[in-house]
């Protein structure tokens, strides 16, 4: 999520009627709310200037988006600035653990005092980490979400720390070797992970690579 400010009010009435698709019900909500197809963005317009802008997977949407956005909000009539300051309030960003965990004993170790849970209202444990700043949700399936970084470093940073701390937990199973002609031992069974009832889709995920290296993705 972006946020900038064009310099001037807005008269959001007017931009309505010349925007195609706009939705702005002003009882309902105080903004307007444009949707842009290319790239796939949701822009928030205020009376007071600001801009929020949503859904952007790299700087380059957003910066296309508020730059399509204020081009149409011009040729409406409207004088804004030319180049609005566009900064990037929080990132939300997938990353795969290539590994099911346990969230009962993930919840044990991490303690009360970093992790939220509550399996009857939602099916995954919140762990906040302090460094970087971020909330990172985890599911049994070894899908997590990493919410309010501000960069993308702070969330390869945010998987990287809380995969080390796992493992060192020994809460993170190794990925298993792809079958063999060679005769080799059998696999140890591993105790199932807690269960997840209706956990929410986090989109596709990586099916290669090993489970030290998780990349997030999405951003």
């Amino acid at each position: 999520m972006a946020s900038t400010s064009l310099g001037t009010k807005l008269d959001l009435q007017l931009i309505a009627r010349s925007l195609d698709g706009a939705e702005y019900e002003p009882t309902e909500f105080p903004g307007l709310i444009y949707r842009l197809k290319e790239p796939k963005t949701a822009i928030l317009l205020f009376q007071s200037g600001k801009v929020v802008c949503t859904g952007g997977k790299s700087w380059n949407q957003v910066h296309e988006s508020i730059r399509t956005i204020s081009g149409l909000i011009r040729k409406g009539g409207q004088k804004i600035i030319a180049q609005p300051k566009i900064e990037i309030q929080h990132t939300v960003a997938t990353a795969n653990l290539e590994s099911e965990i346990n969230l009962n004993s993930i919840a044990v170790t991490l303690g009360l005092d970093r992790v939220e849970d509550e399996p009857e209202q939602f099916p995954g444990l919140v762990v906040r980490l302090d460094e970087p700043r971020v909330v990172v949700l985890l599911f049994g399936s070894g899908k997590l979400v990493c919410t309010g970084a501000r960069r993308p470093a702070d969330v390869s940073l945010a998987v990287q720390h809380i995969t080390q701390e796992l493992r060192r937990a020994g809460l993170l199973r190794e990925q298993r070797a792809a079958p063999s002609s060679e005769p080799s031992r059998p696999a140890r069974k591993h105790r199932p992970a807690a269960a997840t009832p209706s956990e929410p889709a986090l989109g596709p995920s990586s099916s290669s690579g090993p489970a030290s290296t998780p990349a997030p993705y999405a951003v």
